[in-house]
């Protein structure tokens, strides 16, 4: 985990120059007035809590001198020191991505990467003790991280709490899109009830059982269920077999290949 840091004139030498020997330095000339740089802040202070380097933020307004040394003509304008060197980063804003290829060029890997890895290494091999164990350390390190917050959801919902997970879902924040998606979908998987008592049929419960299965994350069965249930009987409680398909979709995302093949399947069912 790296550390985010304001340098001004009098702070320079010390936190970015002779940093830069121990860490590489991301030195961040910024203006309160740009807005680009009001979208490129958080990105890069979310990557400093990922990577072992240090965020060097500089206001070019209160440190014109600083600015004019680097040659800065544009912000937000990021430059890369290592071993007390200042080499060119980026001038703009980047998607998050490209900046992450940027960190791999200077051999940084993501603390907040492995851990997930590590966590679907442990979900693969269905050891929930471990499981819990590192979404409690995610958390504790990456409370904001979408990633790690579904991770704490899916967790409670393997433990029958199911408002709670909703809670989780709920903080999920709106700017990691495909995350977002995710948990827009199991919250509403969630929000599904079956029919009163009195209208329940053998194919609500065969339809209510896919859904428990899609939430107890086994999407395949439950993808083969509604799959059936769209070729019997398309006004089963007004398409509700169609329409949690898709949810399933959103939740697994467009390039896991089971995606791929129900939308086939799906697609061959209606027409």
């Amino acid at each position: 985990m790296g550390s985010s840091v304001i340098v001004d004139m009098a702070s320079f030498e010390d936190e970015v120059i002779r940093k830069s020997f121990d860490q590489p330095v991301l030195v961040d000339f910024f203006a309160q007035w740009c807005g680009p740089c009001k979208m490129l802040k958080p990105m890069l202070e979310k990557l400093a809590q990922e990577y072992e380097f240090t965020l060097a933020k500089v206001d070019i307004d209160q440190n014109p001198d600083l600015a004019n040394i680097h040659k800065v003509e544009g912000v937000p304008d990021v430059r890369v020191v290592v071993n007390g060197q200042m080499m060119p980063g980026f001038v703009g804003v980047l998607p998050e991505e490209q900046i992450r290829q940027l960190l791999a060029q200077l051999n940084l890997s993501s603390t907040l990467e492995a851990g997930l890895a590590e966590l679907q290494a442990a979900q693969a091999a269905e050891h929930w003790a471990e499981v819990d164990r590192l979404v409690a350390k995610l958390m504790e390190h990456y409370p904001q991280d979408g990633r790690v917050l579904m991770a704490v959801a899916q967790g409670l919902l393997r433990h029958q709490r199911p408002e709670d997970a909703a809670q989780f879902l709920a903080a999920v924040p709106e700017h990691d899109k495909d995350v977002y998606r995710q948990a827009q979908a199991l919250r509403s998987l969630l929000e599904i009830q079956p029919l009163p008592a009195g209208d329940t049929t053998d194919q609500d419960a065969v339809y209510m059982q896919a859904v428990r299965q899609a939430i107890a994350n086994q999407p395949e069965p439950a993808m083969d269920t509604l799959l059936s249930l769209v070729q019997g009987d398309r006004t089963f409680r007004n398409d509700a077999a169609r329409k949690t398909l898709i949810l399933i979709f959103d939740l697994l995302g467009d390039a896991h290949p089971l995606t791929h093949t129900y939308r086939r399947k799906l697609m061959s069912a209606l027409y």
